[in-house]
């Protein structure tokens, strides 16, 4: 650890807080209280208690944003050249650089991850502005051919005003994903982050004014879903909605949208399966398979949540992943342990159903016992890692999202069962596929459907691979250069040359 990460971890085992953390609304510029004076508190999963309290908004914070952004458009950003923007994205880079140390700090603390993955976080969005900064000004139009008598192009614009809704499990490497492209397009954003996660959000908009984004581009407002998340996608003047979430808000937000004839692109539930093929390297099958499950507790949208084993090697896949989950070390985020907490209380408890709700059903648990606490503090919100064997493929387990530390584990006859069990869920976010046959893989890949699929290394790609899904998984792409066109209106220009 750097000697100012040391500091930082010490300052707040010393003193349960951190200095100067923002707590206010960023709206046009300016840091703001709410109008109501209500105020929300933002808790250490690892600890389970609050450690910090933010203003909560409403109404009128999202509508004082949403024309903020709308009159930014009508300003300087509106008349700021591709090129232009491009360098300040990289400029946005290099200042994340700058204050990732305190960066990681507070996004492993306000989440509960690890603060090694929280470090991988910062400098995966370090990456996401560096390369939109690259293709702001690559965002070209097409020359259309109608014939000698006539031009035709076609000119692509930013959609408008943008509204971003953030999760809380990867909070400032989502916004970085949707926020980045749509600058390079020249779009205008309001930020909403999940209630239980709002700092490095704020944190970012510091950031971008240092930058010298102009005031309105991009204003931060904070509260729960239902008050002010509610009426900022419901806005008229919000041309563009990125959400990451439930399927079920996904669909409410689809419909907000609907009213106002505005684009959305919804990153929901998954239920992904790793298949892993008799031929395949187990060892690092079951590396890659611990680590898409067990990283950030599972509370991950892409996590290999399901193991679609062939029969030949199950006993053995299982005995390797069980190694390894009973090898991981639990404890606070800060001390870098192997295995964080979940971010809630209410969602400690909900994983808590599913599994009970699993061993109530008389379904095998090789590994884990369920909810369980810090060793140095005996506190906190933890979850042992879970896996279940040989589960039928009715069954909730396998059915419906966790998103916690718990492995649902199926059995497949060989690769036609194992592609029908793949596809046998309501969701279609990724897959995973393990074997030497690179002819098996892409035939299996060709046939799962799911929106990303990664032979043999889970997570495989980066920033420049489109990530999205397909069924209840989501609609739209974020990442890779498909993310930009999210943010642009196409408009086409036609005139017939005059002899």
């Amino acid at each position: 650890m750097s000697d100012l990460t040391n500091r930082l971890v010490d300052e707040y085992f010393a003193t349960g807080t951190l200095s100067g953390l923002p707590d206010r609304h960023f709206i046009d510029g300016v840091w703001l209280a709410s109008a109501s004076g209500d105020r929300m508190e933002t808790f250490d999963p690892g600890l389970g208690r609050a450690f910090h309290s933010v203003v909560a908004g409403g109404q009128a914070e999202a509508d004082a944003a949403v024309d903020a952004a709308r009159r930014a458009l009508k300003g300087p950003w509106g008349k700021t050249t591709p090129t232009s923007r491009g360098v300040l994205l990289m400029r946005v880079a290099d200042l994340i650089r700058r204050n990732m140390d305190r960066l990681a700090v507070v996004e492993s603390l306000d989440v509960g991850k690890p603060l090694q993955e929280a470090e991988g976080d910062i400098a995966g969005a370090i990456r996401c502005f560096d390369y939109y900064a690259g293709a702001a000004d690559k965002i070209e139009g097409k020359s259309l051919p109608l014939g000698p008598d006539y031009v035709g192009i076609t000119v692509n614009e930013p959609v408008g005003v943008t509204a971003h809704v953030v999760p809380w499990n990867y909070p400032f490497s989502t916004l970085a994903r949707s926020l980045a492209p749509a600058l390079a397009a020249g779009c205008t954003a309001v930020v909403k982050p999940a209630e239980q996660t709002p700092l490095t959000a704020l944190m970012l908009a510091d950031i971008l004014q240092q930058a010298g984004i102009p005031d309105g581009v991009v204003n931060v407002v904070l509260g729960t879903g239902a008050g002010i998340g509610a009426p900022l996608v419901a806005n008229p003047d919000v041309r563009h909605i990125t959400f990451t979430g439930s399927v079920d808000t996904g669909i409410e937000v689809m419909r907000s949208a609907a009213r106002n004839v505005a684009s959305v692109v919804l990153e929901l539930g998954g239920k992904s399966p790793a298949i892993v093929m008799a031929d395949a390297n187990l060892e690092r099958a079951a590396d890659d398979i611990a680590g898409a499950i067990f990283e950030n507790a599972g509370q991950i949208c892409s996590a290999s949540a399901r193991l679609v084993v062939e029969r030949k090697v199950h006993d053995e896949t299982v005995a390797l992943l069980v190694s390894r989950a009973e090898r991981l070390g639990m404890g606070h985020g800060l001390r870098r342990p192997n295995l964080g907490p979940v971010n809630s209380r209410q969602h400690l408890d909900r994983i808590g159903v599913h599994v009970e709700g699993g061993r109530s059903r008389g379904l095998t648990i090789a590994t884990g016992s369920g909810a369980t606490v810090d060793p140095v503090s005996n506190a906190g919100w933890f979850f042992q890692p879970t896996i279940f064997d040989d589960v039928p493929a009715a069954d909730p387990i396998v059915q419906q999202e966790i998103f916690g530390p718990v492995l649902a584990v199926q059995v497949a006859e060989d690769a036609a069962h194992a592609v029908e069990l793949a596809n046998a869920t309501q969701f279609g976010l990724v897959a995973g596929i393990y074997t030497k046959s690179l002819t098996l893989a892409h035939r299996m890949a060709r046939d799962i459907d799911a929106g990303q699929v990664f032979i043999n290394e889970y997570f495989a790609g980066g920033i420049m691979a489109p990530f999205g899904g397909v069924k209840k998984s989501g609609i739209g792409r974020e990442k890779g250069l498909d993310a930009v066109r999210n943010y642009c209106k196409v408009k086409t220009i036609t005139a017939r040359i005059e002899d």
